[in-house]
């Protein structure tokens, strides 16, 4: 009989066990709910985080080509520039040379005449 009284123990002791657990997770479902909308939340977020990183970092590589265009072009043109000068300064070189040589000539004439 002690036995039927202890089996009978444990059996409503194993049920005040499940009973307890189920209550538990009854009581714990809200907090589950809200982590798991947290979660989702937080997946969202990201998602659309990386969609506008994603796309900033286009945007900006696009500036990058653009002023990548725009310095080679100007590049180019500085060197136009330094080219044009170069030959600039050869053509007043020579001019500077044939002033001097026509001024030298004249003194030779003034000094020829003169004497």
């Amino acid at each position: 009989m002690d036995e039927n009284y202890t089996r009978l123990d444990d059996d409503q002791t194993e049920r005040q066990l499940l009973a307890g657990r189920l209550n538990m997770l009854f009581r714990d479902r809200h907090a589950h709910a809200y982590t798991r909308q947290l979660m989702e939340t937080e997946a969202r977020m990201s998602r659309e985080a990386w969609v506008r990183v994603t796309d900033a970092s286009d945007l900006v590589h696009g500036d990058v080509i653009s002023l990548r265009t725009t310095v080679l072009g100007q590049i180019l043109e500085i060197r136009e520039l330094q080219a044009a000068d170069r030959r600039r300064q050869t053509v007043i070189s020579e001019l500077l040379r044939i002033d001097h040589k026509r001024s030298t000539e004249t003194l030779e004439f003034r000094t020829a005449l003169q004497g």
